[in-house]
């Protein structure tokens, strides 16, 4: 295993969002940055491997048009091995949650822990805002008919 700079850390969080989070959305950017047996835990799921990974992206972009992500803040640690990202995701609702597709400005926000090996991406823990975001989409009346 090879060490890793706090500054290489957060560069690769840095081009994680700005290729893959950010049209145009490069999904093959993943293998360049992710390790091959990439793991990550969001909402009480487990996605192991780049490519069922990028297909969990893909998913998520398919019901976000235009999403792009932002950092709002990043914090490595000195080994270079963790990096902490706060940030912000942007986009319209294309039936995200089971909502109808009306397009409407969508934004939440989260917290991702990563962990790098190898001066890769190597694990992710990532937490959202997305009971918040669905309980505003409901209040909104998004899918619902007068």
């Amino acid at each position: 295993m090879t060490m890793t700079s706090p500054e290489h850390a957060e560069h690769l969080a840095r081009e994680f969002f700005r290729r893959v989070w950010t049209p145009p959305h490069e999904l093959d950017a993943i293998d360049e940055l992710m390790s091959p047996d990439y793991r990550i835990t969001t909402a009480g799921t487990i996605i192991e491997g780049r490519s069922k990974f990028k297909s969990w992206v893909a998913e998520m972009q398919a019901l976000i048009n235009d999403a792009a992500n932002e950092h709002l803040e990043i914090i490595t640690n000195a080994a270079g091995d963790r990096v902490v990202s706060r940030w912000i995701t942007r986009g319209r609702n294309n039936g995200l949650f089971g909502f109808p597709a009306d397009q409407a400005e969508i934004a939440y926000t989260g917290i991702a822990i990563w962990r790098i090996e190898d001066d890769r991406l190597a694990e992710c823990w990532a937490e959202r805002s997305a009971f918040e975001l669905y309980n505003r989409m409901r209040g909104a009346g998004v899918g619902q008919h007068s």
